[in-house]
């Protein structure tokens, strides 16, 4: 809302020097945020100047110029720049003649831009200023010529300064209003605000007019068949007529520039009156041609298929919630948002019909949403307008079409009021002190409430409150309070931080989170924080379970990362639901589902990181993602009523009717990995980046996460790890679609490796993108208990490298594993080296190499103690998998 300092200052006392900083600095005291200044930008010497005569000359370019010769000071005088009365200046206009006064800026003057004024040779002549048009001047956008003061009725002297003549030394402060405050979209609610931080007087001027009532009625039904939360679309419905308006009337200067510092262009008379009036009370208003209106005026909900052609000449399909003004012939207008072609106000325009209403906010809220049509109107109705002031709008507009358009009031006209009235409130004596936490005196309170607008009575020791109409937002006490604080002063409220108990942190969870956050961090990725909102498609391609099956012959991607020791029951994959989650009310149409994995969203910020130059991406995110269950309702739990405490059973039933959202990382690498360096080529990323990354969360929460080849439909095939975890069995349960009651039950966790060279494709990325993704709650549940540290010991390691020869089809996990397991506490740990798989290795078979390193607690360790350890886990391979050592 743009509030221009002249208006403001005929409805409250501004202080002689009052800036327009002083301004934003009060109504900020009273929760109004400051947004910008508006200035015209102009600058003189720009006067009232005289066509005295000029001469069209003709150019070699067909174009034709006038050297005008204008008089800009009176006979005898020095003009506002120190030149001779009568100057020449060059003007390409020819909207003007002789006689005609115009605005004239002098050599060093400025206009909006800036553009400053010199006197400059130009077509043969020296021009010694320039003619300007209301354009140039800033005070509207249409460009027909030069600015002939008669247009605006202005007949001054020559030589007047023009600058306060048009009002161009006005200023406007812009302020954001929140959607509770509907009443501060008008120069009377911030005047009354100003009102309140400052303790000047303020002038209502929905006071300072006399209501007429209509003698002769103009006929208006209300027929809302269809009421939005049970309340009819108009509540208060209120037409005056105004005859023998002259339309060729100019706008007054005055009221083109504020309606310019409010952001609006002058259209014609009667409409800048109109939006005028709206801005100064807050009141949408509308005008229609009475002669061309066929019959009454009704308002009624649109049929299937209905059309209007509103004034921007766009013809709407209308949906049965759009609410109507129609007459005999259809629809003219759609309420509160815009009116019709069909009776529009035109340069024709001689009788008038003015409406003031009241509209449901909810439907025109939606109206103005389904058309893409915001506008002022729809703005106001949709935060609430003051329901009272609909007759004093009419009757104000009705007064400006006399005074300035010549026209005449008439009796006809109509009321229509069916506004509720505001109920009263019951406030506690103490609540407010108690609420806010500073003793505020009853005197205090009983002002403050005063001030706003709120009538006051006494019941059994306590205030009943009766607020404006014009603040539908003080519903309850607790409102008021918040009204009482602000009022008196949120300067006034001790700024105390509440001590923490002693004791108490971060609670493990949190730990966790902040430990994998840093840790990914540290290895070079740069978090990202991602929209939930995804595709359908996104969803069924990255929200579905990976397959650890594999094939004989397929390669063993990323083999061997878990940690040594690991002893695994046999892994269950966690089937993830492909069943999506709507957003009723979607931001993007695209994009109406919530997210069931990370990557989908983190893709898209990696193609635009890459569209921007930055084409080496490592990026991570922590988040939740919302995988419903099939066949589970969610939501269908009934909130409590009123501000009663749920039972322990109503909690339970509401938390179960949250969709499950369980807390999971992803990470996505896109270039390098390692950048190129003297001595040192580049790295690119791959599956093998990705698979780090899954190392560093297995070192940062301390659990072991074992590696295995897997299947998934967006990854590439042997580029797919699926990573495993074994979970407590309550957390194991929950996760899958078994009741298994093992004990230490392995369960999927995520999946890594390199995307499918289609779907990085998809995504307008290079065909290597490495990704992993990790669910952290079950994770997480794995890490319970303190992160403990591996002791360091001290003795001497014996090593010993070990080759065996088993089917192609065996994970080189499970054999690790199988020989971790037999070797017994003396292994410290064991890697894969080598897969060789070739001359001298049968077809079907392939040989893995591990590195062994043995070590005593207390003691050295002989060979022959590091050999026996190494064949009690060759034989239990053996046992396991047919495994032999190879020659």
């Amino acid at each position: 809302m743009r509030v221009p300092l002249s208006w403001l200052g005929e409805f409250v006392d501004l202080a002689s020097g009052t800036t327009p900083e002083d301004v934003h600095a009060a109504l900020v005291s009273v929760g109004l945020e400051e947004e910008d200044i508006h200035r015209f930008e102009v600058s003189g010497p720009i006067v009232v100047g005289e066509v005295l005569e000029f001469v069209g000359e003709e150019q070699t370019n067909g174009k034709t110029i006038n050297w005008c010769q204008v008089r800009v000071a009176p006979d005898g005088e020095l003009a506002a720049d120190g030149g001779p009365a009568i100057h020449g200046i060059i003007c390409g206009a020819h909207n003007f003649a002789v006689g005609d006064k115009v605005v004239v800026t002098l050599p060093g003057a400025s206009l909006p831009g800036p553009f400053p004024i010199a006197a400059r040779k130009t077509y043969g002549h020296v021009s010694d200023g320039m003619i300007a048009s209301a354009r140039e001047l800033g005070l509207g956008d249409e460009y027909d010529g030069i600015l002939l003061l008669s247009s605006l009725g202005i007949d001054a002297p020559v030589g007047t300064d023009a600058i306060p003549l048009l009002g161009l030394d006005d200023s406007a402060v812009e302020i954001n209003v929140t959607p509770d405050r509907g009443y501060a979209f008008s120069i009377r609610g911030v005047a009354r605000e100003y009102s309140h931080a400052t303790g000047v007087p303020f002038r209502d001027p929905a006071l300072a007019l006399t209501v007429v009532a209509p003698v002769t009625r103009f006929p208006v039904t209300i027929d809302d068949q269809a009421p939005i939360r049970d309340r009819a679309g108009a509540s208060v419905f209120v037409t005056r007529v105004v005859r023998g308006v002259d339309p060729t009337r100019p706008t007054p200067a005055w009221m083109i520039a504020r309606l310019g510092l409010v952001g609006i262009r002058s259209i014609s008379l009667v409409v800048d009156v109109t939006n005028y009036v709206m801005f100064e009370l807050g009141q949408p208003l509308h005008g229609y041609d009475l002669d061309k209106l066929q019959g009454g005026i009704i308002v009624r909900r649109a049929t299937a298929g209905e059309k209007l052609t509103t004034l921007d000449a766009v013809s709407r399909t209308l949906s049965v919630e759009d609410l109507l003004i129609t007459d005999e012939s259809g629809p003219i207008g759609l309420a509160g948002v815009m009116g019709g072609a069909n009776t529009e106000i035109s340069k024709t325009t001689v009788n008038v019909l003015v409406e003031a209403a009241n509209f449901d906010p909810v439907s025109i809220g939606r109206s103005a949403r389904r058309h893409k049509l915001p506008s002022e109107a729809s703005k106001r109705f949709e935060r609430g307008v003051d329901p009272r002031v609909a007759a004093v709008a009419a009757a104000r507009v009705v007064q400006l079409l006399v005074d300035l358009a010549g026209g005449v009031a008439d009796d006809l006209g109509s009321v229509y009021d069916e506004a509720l009235v505001p109920q009263p409130i019951l406030l506690p004596t103490g609540f407010v002190s108690g609420l806010i936490g500073l003793a505020y005196t009853g005197d205090e309170v009983r002002d403050a409430l005063v001030d706003v607008g709120a009538s006051l009575a006494e019941v059994d020791g306590d205030l009943q409150v009766t607020p404006p109409s014009w603040r539908p937002d003080l519903t309850d006490k607790w409102t008021l309070a918040e009204e009482v604080a602000r009022i008196v002063g949120y300067d006034r409220i001790p700024s105390v931080l509440p001590v923490a108990p002693p004791g108490r942190g971060l609670t493990r969870t949190q730990t966790l989170r902040r430990t994998v956050a840093h840790t990914l961090a540290a290895t070079g990725h740069t978090e990202v924080l991602t929209y939930p909102f995804v595709s359908e498609r996104a969803n069924n391609l990255f929200g579905v379970a990976v397959s650890s099956a594999v094939s004989a012959g397929e390669a063993d991607a990323g083999a061997g990362v878990a940690d040594a020791g690991a002893a695994s029951a046999t892994p269950v994959s966690v089937p993830v639901s492909v069943v999506q989650v709507k957003v009723a009310n979607p931001l993007d149409g695209e994009a109406p589902f919530l997210r069931t994995s990370m990557l989908p969203g983190m893709l898209q910020i990696a193609h635009r990181n890459r569209s921007r130059g930055l084409v080496d991406v490592a990026i991570y995110e922590q988040g939740p993602v919302f995988r419903p269950e099939a066949g589970v309702s969610y939501g269908t739990a009934v909130l409590p009523a009123g501000a009663q405490r749920p039972s322990a059973e109503a909690e339970a039933a509401l938390n179960a009717g949250i969709v499950p959202q369980p807390l999971l990382v992803g990470v996505v690498l896109v270039g390098n990995d390692v950048r190129h360096q003297p001595g040192l080529p580049a790295v690119a990323a791959g599956w093998q980046s990705a698979l780090a990354a899954v190392q560093q969360v297995a070192l940062a929460t301390g659990v072991r996460i074992e590696v295995r080849q897997g299947r998934h439909p967006a990854m590439h095939p042997g580029r797919t790890a699926e990573l495993f975890v074994t979970v407590p069995t309550a957390v194991a349960a929950a996760s899958t679609d078994s009741a298994s009651t093992v004990a230490g039950l392995t369960v999927s966790v995520g999946f890594a490796g390199e995307l499918l060279p289609a779907v990085a494709d998809d995504y307008d990325l290079p065909a290597v993108v490495a990704v992993a993704e990790i669910n952290l709650a079950l994770v997480f549940a794995q890490a319970d208990g303190d992160l403990s540290v591996t002791p360091i010991r001290t003795m001497p390691a014996a090593t010993q490298d070990l080759s065996l020869v088993v089917s192609a089809s065996v994970p080189a996990a499970d054999l690790r594993s199988a020989v971790a397991e037999g070797a017994g506490d003396l292994l410290e740990s064991i890697e894969l080296v080598d897969d060789y798989r070739g001359a001298g290795v049968d077809p079907g078979q392939k040989s893995l190499t591990f590195a062994l390193r043995f070590r005593g607690e207390e003691r050295t360790l002989t060979a022959a103690e590091a050999s026996a350890a190494r064949l009690s886990g060759v034989a239990l391979a053996a046992d396991r998998f047919g495994a032999a050592l190879r020659e």
